[in-house]
């Protein structure tokens, strides 16, 4: 069976949360793994498919889609029986839907990256700290919302699993792996562990540790590591 789509992918980046659409969906699908150690992102064969330089990016009949928020849109409204997104039929519900995607990969996403890659912001390698700090403000102040409604309903949306449940789990797993303290957010705790134990979610893994085990044998696999350590 042909492949219907392409995915460009590297381990433990948001193209978790694409892998785990495309589970989901139950199409055929390739992947071509980017080693960013190796500058494989800024290779003209990968710089052909997304300029950007940046994973995910998804080869489709349509062309190709990059930004992780304009992927997940596109299968959600091409896949409407996945049940990936609700699709409201009038204009407020579909921005309502969107803003949700649109907090995760606006508002929540730099925050993680700030968070993990801190002493990669600035080349300045004493204002790690301080970017840290202010990325945990931040992440504070954006969970504190989904931390209450997480505890009132089992999904993001309500009582349906979303494709946001996968970002979000993304996102905690990202924060949580070098050190943000998830005593603060049970119901956080939560989610995780459900969305976590989702047959698309596990199948989305097991990409990622073939992907991974590829890179270590190639001296390519990074780690970040956790603060205070080098």
């Amino acid at each position: 069976m042909s492949s219907k789509f392409v995915l460009w992918f590297a381990p433990q980046t948001c193209a978790r949360v694409t892998l785990t659409a495309l589970e989901e969906i139950g199409e055929p699908f390739e992947t071509r793994l980017i080693a960013f150690m190796a500058g494989e992102h800024r290779q003209p064969e990968f710089l052909s498919v997304n300029p950007s330089g940046k994973v995910p990016a998804l080869e489709t009949a349509d062309g190709v889609i990059v930004q992780n928020g304009a992927i997940l849109s596109y299968l959600a409204d091409s896949y409407p029986e996945a049940g990936l997104l609700p699709r409201p039929r009038d204009a407020a519900g579909r921005a309502r839907i969107l803003a949700e995607l649109f907090r995760c990969s606006s508002d929540l996403h730099p925050l993680v990256t700030r968070f993990v890659m801190a002493p990669m912001i600035s080349t300045e390698a004493e204002d790690a700290p301080r970017i840290r700090a202010r990325a945990v403000e931040g992440l504070a102040q954006q969970l504190a919302p989904l931390e209450s409604r997480l505890s009132e309903q089992p999904w993001m949306l309500g009582q349906n699993w979303s494709i946001l449940d996968a970002y979000l789990a993304w996102i905690w797993f990202r924060i949580t792996g070098v050190g943000f303290r998830q005593a603060d957010h049970p119901a956080l705790q939560r989610h995780y562990a459900k969305a976590s134990k989702r047959p698309s979610a596990i199948a989305a893994l097991q990409h990622e540790e073939r992907a991974q085990d590829e890179l270590k044998a190639r001296g390519l696999f990074f780690q970040p590591p956790m603060p205070g350590k080098t």
